[in-house]
C-alpha cells in the first residue's frame, strides 16, 4: 500500500497542501485554498496533470480542509495517509528539528506566536482542523526557524541590552529554513561532494527572500533576524533600515509604530521602489521597455543581494558554491545574471547560456568551470516537510 504524507502550509486566508508518495518522493497531488473567509473563496486541485477547481462560497479553513478530505475520499486516496505535516513558521528558541505534535508542542507554538503574530496563529488553525479531519493520525510541525538555531551566539544576537533577549526573546531567529535546509543538501549533491564538506551561500529569493550562509549542511548565519522584515529587499518589504527610520516616520507622517511598520512589510520593497509592482516578471518587463521605477527597483535588489551574498562568506571563510532557489531565483536569468557580475572578487563567472536556460524547472550551474559554482536548485519545501514528517512517524520509505 502506498503511504502518503499530507502537506499542510495555513495562511492567514489561504491553504496550501500537497499529498507526497515519502517512498518515490513523487507529489500525487497539490492544491491550494484561497481568499478563505470571503463571498469567492476558492480551492483547486492538481493531480496528473490535470486541474479542479471548486467552489467554497464562503468557507473557512475548516471549510477547506473538509474539500480536501472528500476530495480524497472521492479517490479512494484517504487510507492511504498516514500521518501529516505542517509548515510552521516560528519556533523561537523552543523547536531546533521538526517534532511530532502534542498538546505541549501546540501550546508551546501558541507561545512563539507573539513573534510571528501573521503566521503562527494561522498554522494552529490549520493544525487544530487537520486533527477534527484526520483523527488519530500523528502529526508533525516543521519550522522554518529550526534550521537557523545552529547559529553561533555572535551570529544571533543584536547589541541590545541582554535582558532584551533574556526576558523577550529579540534576537535573530532566521526563515526559510526548510528551503535552506533543502537545497543545500541538493546543491552538495550537484557538486558531488559530502554535505558535510561544503561552504555554500543559498540564496532563496521570492516575494520573501533571504540569503543563508551554510557550513558543513548547518545554517552559521542568515540574513533575515527577528521578523522576516529584516534582511534583502524583497517584494513589499523593505529588508535592512534604520532602525531611526521609526522615530521619523512617526512624526513625520503623524502615525504609530504600527503604522510604520505596515509601511515597511507592505508598501516598500520592489513595490515601494519601483511605483509600480512587487511582481520581479512584471519589472523585468517595464524596465526593458524604459520605466524608471522599475530600473531602479532591479539595481537596489540586485546589490543589496550581492552584498548580503558576500557577507554571508565572512561566516563560511570560503565558498564552494553559491545557490539560487526559490520563484526569482529559478526563473530569473536578469537577476542572476546583475548579481554574479557584481562577485568577480569571490571567483565567480558567470556562463551566460547557461544560466539563460535555467528557467521553468531546469536547474545546473550556470557558472563557468574555472571558477567557484553557481547553481540554480529548485527548492521543494513540501517534500522536505513530508521527510521530515516520514521519518519522526516510522513511514515506509522514510
Amino acid at each position: 500500500m502506498i503511504t502518503h504524507t499530507l502537506v499542510i502550509n495555513c495562511g492567514s486566508s489561504s491553504l496550501k497542501f500537497a499529498l507526497i508518495d515519502t517512498r518515490t518522493q513523487a507529489t500525487t497531488l497539490s492544491g491550494l485554498a484561497e481568499r478563505l473567509g470571503l463571498a469567492d473563496a476558492g480551492i483547486s486541485f492538481k493531480q496528473d496533470g490535470r486541474k479542479v477547481e471548486l467552489s467554497l462560497a464562503q468557507g473557512d479553513h475548516a471549510g477547506a480542509m473538509r474539500a480536501i478530505l472528500a476530495y480524497l475520499n472521492e479517490r479512494e486516496l484517504t487510507a492511504s495517509v498516514s500521518a501529516i505535516g505542517h509548515r510552521v513558521v516560528h519556533g523561537g528558541e523552543t523547536f531546533k528539528q521538526s517534532t511530532l505534535i502534542d498538546a505541549g508542542v501546540i501550546a508551546a507554538i501558541e507561545r512563539c506566536a507573539r513573534l510571528a503574530p501573521l503566521h503562527n496563529p494561522a498554522h494552529l488553525l490549520g493544525i487544530r482542523t487537520a486533527m477534527q479531519c484526520f483523527p488519530g493520525l500523528p502529526q508533525v510541525a516543521v519550522f522554518d526557524t529550526a534550521f537557523h538555531q545552529s547559529m553561533p551566539q555572535h551570529a544571533y544576537l543584536y547589541a541590545v541590552p541582554m535582558r532584551l533577549y533574556r526576558e523577550h526573546g529579540v534576537r535573530r531567529y532566521g526563515f526559510h529554513g526548510t528551503s535552506h535546509r533543502y537545497v543545500s543538501a541538493e546543491a552538495a549533491r550537484m557538486l558531488g561532494k559530502p554535505l558535510a564538506d561544503t561552504a555554500l551561500v543559498s540564496a532563496h529569493l521570492g516575494n520573501g527572500a533571504s540569503v543563508a550562509a551554510v557550513l558543513g549542511g548547518r545554517s552559521v548565519d542568515t540574513s533575515m533576524g527577528l521578523t522576516p522584515l529584516e534582511g534583502l529587499v524583497m517584494g513589499t518589504r523593505s529588508g535592512d533600515i534604520d532602525p531611526g527610520v521609526f522615530g521619523y516616520l512617526a512624526t513625520e507622517l503623524d502615525t504609530d509604530i504600527q503604522g510604520v511598520t505596515n509601511i515597511l512589510n507592505q508598501q516598500s520593497g520592489l513595490l515601494g521602489l519601483s511605483e509600480l509592482s512587487s511582481d520581479c516578471r512584471e519589472l523585468e518587463q517595464a524596465a526593458a521597455d524604459g520605466h524608471t521605477g522599475a530600473i531602479v527597483a532591479l539595481e537596489v535588489f540586485c546589490y543589496r543581494l550581492a552584498k548580503q551574498i558576500a557577507a554571508m562568506t565572512v561566516a563560511l571563510g570560503r565558498l564552494d558554491a553559491l545557490v539560487f532557489t526559490g520563484g526569482i531565483g529559478e526563473n530569473s536569468p536578469l537577476i542572476r545574471g546583475k548579481v554574479i557580475r557584481q562577485l568577480g572578487l569571490l571567483g565567480l563567472q558567470l556562463d551566460a547560456a547557461a544560466n539563460d536556460a535555467a528557467c521553468r524547472g531546469q536547474s545546473g550551474r550556470i557558472s563557468r568551470a574555472d571558477g567557484t559554482a553557481a547553481l540554480v536548485v529548485n527548492t521543494n519545501e513540501e517534500l522536505m516537510i513530508a521527510l521530515d514528517t516520514a521519518a519522526l512517524t516510522g513511514q515506509q520509505g522514510a
